[in-house]
């Protein structure tokens, strides 16, 4: 209980310092929602390449990662850590440097006992650009040893509703000592727009 109560806390801590002005599509409502899966069937996929670098700097304060939760046995498994539980609030930007573009929000669980890897629940939530106020959802595994991690995008909202493909990332940047690091994403995945006029389909009641 006390570990779910920790998980509602940070969450709840998360919600609280997203950024002001952070926008989200149009309308979000049931009604708007159905309307668009009577449109979906005219879809067409649509091949979507992304890259950016996501931050998670431990060393300043607030930190953009922090455990929230632990196993009792953690302690006497310093190499994998298993049963950490850390919440992320990880900025994203285009390139080392650039402007803030979104941010990386979720839990991250080290997972194994036998290799250094973690369990990725992730939002990926874009606050600028073309897709502000989209958002990516991944959930996979992280080999964090690993040059290149594989892992499966499987869903999204806004722009990239019904979004299903794959994001690899590489570590760019590490301190041991200071447990920062910045990850290189590569986001390869289909997403749906829809025909930009009613005329272009045909819904079905």
């Amino acid at each position: 209980m006390r570990i779910l109560a920790s998980l509602i806390a940070a969450t709840f801590v998360m919600m609280a310092f997203m950024p002001l002005g952070q926008s989200l599509p149009d309308d979000q409502s049931p009604e708007s929602v159905e309307k668009w899966f009577k449109k979906f069937p005219h879809a067409k996929p649509k091949l979507t390449k992304l890259h950016f670098y996501l931050y998670n700097i431990v060393s300043k304060s607030p930190p953009n990662s922090a455990p929230v939760a632990q196993a009792s046995t953690t302690p006497s498994t310093p190499v994998t850590s298993f049963g950490l539980v850390n919440v992320l609030d990880g900025p994203l930007r285009e390139k080392p440097g650039a402007e803030i573009i979104g941010y990386s929000q979720g839990l991250f669980t080290f997972a194994s006992q036998e290799n250094r890897a973690t369990l990725m629940t992730l939002n990926f939530v874009f606050t600028a650009g073309p897709f502000n106020g989209s958002t990516l959802s991944v959930l996979g595994h992280n080999l964090v040893t690993a040059k290149y991690r594989e892992f499966p995008i499987i869903g999204g909202s806004g722009d990239f509703r019904m979004a299903q493909g794959i994001g690899t990332a590489s570590s760019y940047f590490v301190n041991a000592t200071s447990g920062d690091d910045i990850l290189e994403m590569s986001f390869v995945f289909y997403r749906y727009p829809l025909p930009k006029t009613d005329s272009e389909y045909v819904a079905e009641e």
